[in-house]
């Protein structure tokens, strides 16, 4: 299966790393895979970091009953995670990631972020050699970082076959250093992140609506919830146009900049929302006035994990 469908769905939340709320198992997952596999929605993206290996774990228990060729699997390896005494921690991690997956190929291998980046980029060459790697793909990294990659993949003959970061109403640094433009300049595929922003665009939070006290969510977003409740009121108007949620006018903007978004799903309506929602066509000009509202609260959200695209 070659052909990208317009959404992939993530699965970080399968981990139980307590991010998004209480456990997930696997009794209130499997309605969750089963309704995006009969909606044919077939790229799951998922890393041995989202739980130390619960998300895949889950996930590679649901897709050992599924053809291999009715799904693609979109991975990472991630740095801190590695195994500093391994020959080659890159392959350590992929095979660790291959056996709980049940898959010993991977559609996309990601270098999940770009600390010492050109160290795993050479390590992640023998995968791809060997025909493990369907792409290569670089996760949270700069254009500068990604320049560097494609030099040291052009010597072995390979290429930068994906780029994922987080992309947003309230991140777009990816647009604005020239990333983007980049990836569509070159056919690379560009995987959206954060679409939802954990649910700040998701329309269901605001200041009479918070995010769960205590929540890493709430210390991250409930600063900036005033300003939220104001973009929403502006981005309702436009949902209300397309008959259809916040949170879909969300992943509709993140379609019509050229990407694929990867929307999170814990629940099975989640997935239905999702699905419909790249079917809401927007206009240049709609898309222009979401930014523009989106503009207005003068914020740029950068995690932990990242640093804003410059």
């Amino acid at each position: 299966m070659e052909k990208l469908p317009r959404i992939a769905f993530g699965t970080w939340a399968w981990g139980n790393d307590g991010t998004f709320g209480p456990a997930l198992d696997e009794e209130a997952l499997r309605p969750i895979f089963d309704a995006a596999m009969q909606e044919g929605t077939v790229l799951w993206d998922t890393a041995y970091v989202y739980g130390m290996g619960e998300s895949e774990k889950l996930l590679g228990r649901f897709l050992r009953h599924v053809p291999r060729d009715a799904y693609m699997i979109s991975d990472k390896f991630t740095p801190q995670c590695a195994n500093a005494d391994a020959e080659n921690p890159v392959s350590e991690m992929f095979e660790i990631s291959a056996h709980l997956l049940g898959s010993e190929q991977m559609d996309y291998y990601w270098i999940h972020n770009p600390l010492d980046a050109p160290r795993w980029v050479k390590k992640i060459i023998p995968l791809a050699k060997a025909g493990k790697i369907g792409k290569i793909g670089l996760s949270n990294h700069s254009l500068a970082q990604i320049h560097e990659a494609q030099q040291i993949l052009a010597e072995a003959g390979l290429a930068v076959g994906a780029v994922q970061n987080h992309f947003s109403l309230l991140n777009r640094s990816s647009a604005q250093s020239g990333i983007l433009n980049y990836c569509h300049s070159q056919g690379i595929p560009f995987f959206s992140y954060m679409v939802l922003e954990q649910g700040a665009l998701s329309g269901k939070f605001d200041e009479a609506h918070p995010f769960p006290a205590g929540s890493e969510r709430a210390r991250v977003y409930d600063p900036m919830l005033k300003r939220l409740t104001t973009l929403n009121a502006g981005l309702q108007e436009l949902a209300d146009r397309h008959q259809c949620s916040i949170a879909q006018l969300a992943i509709a903007w993140a379609i019509a900049k050229g990407t694929v978004p990867i929307i999170g799903v814990t629940k099975r309506d989640q997935v239905t929302d999702a699905i419909a929602a790249a079917s809401v066509a927007l206009s240049e000009a709609e898309v222009l006035q979401m930014e523009k509202l989106a503009d207005q609260l003068g914020i740029c959200v950068v995690r932990s994990w990242e640093e804003e695209m410059r």
